[in-house]
């Protein structure tokens, strides 16, 4: 979710990803009507494209069909994110644990990458995107496409939640010492020390919201 729209992509998938972000970002707040007849317009497109990116969006917990009410972005109440915290708690610990022993250093040269890329963000969305980027990587060669794609998911939920308490907050640059440690674990193959880490890591980050400084 960067923000930037390959050419190559269906207008499906255009409305999809541009309506995904602004809904991530906060740009389009919760609650808010999305409204076939503007977005068909926006993007010069039938209702049909628009309709089916609306279903992508209500798979993926970003959209909902209310009766009379049309299509409205989801609310982010604190017992979805208690939920989010636990179900990533769970999954992601279980992808890196059957993914670890897997990895390569090429593994390991993307997680520093990805890190590098987090401690150098200058706004929110770079940061979110790098760190999504570190979590993606940590799941990766787990070999379970159902449980990457119900990851991909809570991190969409993940985002939004950090992008709402950035803005409130104001964002700062952050520092990202627990991916670091994270990858000396891996470096070291104790899996289960970068178990640990990942656990205490996700527990902290969505505890606090997003920490500045």
């Amino acid at each position: 979710m960067s923000g930037l729209i390959p050419a190559s992509m269906t207008i499906v998938e255009r409305i999809a990803d541009t309506l995904r972000t602004q809904i991530v970002r906060g740009e389009i707040a919760a609650g808010a009507a999305l409204r076939q007849d503007h977005i068909a317009q926006q993007f010069q497109s039938s209702h049909v494209p628009v309709r089916e990116a609306f279903r992508q969006l209500e798979a993926q917990g970003l959209a909902i069909a209310l009766p009379r009410r049309g299509v409205r972005v989801t609310e982010l109440d604190p017992v979805t994110i208690k939920e989010n915290v636990v179900m990533r708690a769970s999954l992601e610990l279980l992808a890196l644990k059957h993914g670890a022993p897997r990895f390569t250093s090429l593994h390991i040269g993307r997680l520093e990458q990805a890190h590098e890329a987090c401690s150098q963000a200058s706004s929110l969305a770079e940061w979110d995107s790098a760190n999504n980027q570190f979590h993606d990587i940590l799941s990766s060669e787990c070999g379970m496409p159902r449980l990457l794609a119900v990851l991909a998911q809570l991190q969409l939920t993940n985002s939004r939640y950090l992008f709402s308490t950035g803005m409130k907050r104001g964002w700062q640059p952050r520092s990202d010492h627990d991916h670091m440690l994270i990858i000396d674990a891996l470096k070291e193959k104790k899996t289960e020390r970068a178990l640990q880490l990942l656990s205490m890591h996700i527990g902290t980050m969505e505890r606090v919201g997003f920490k500045t400084g």
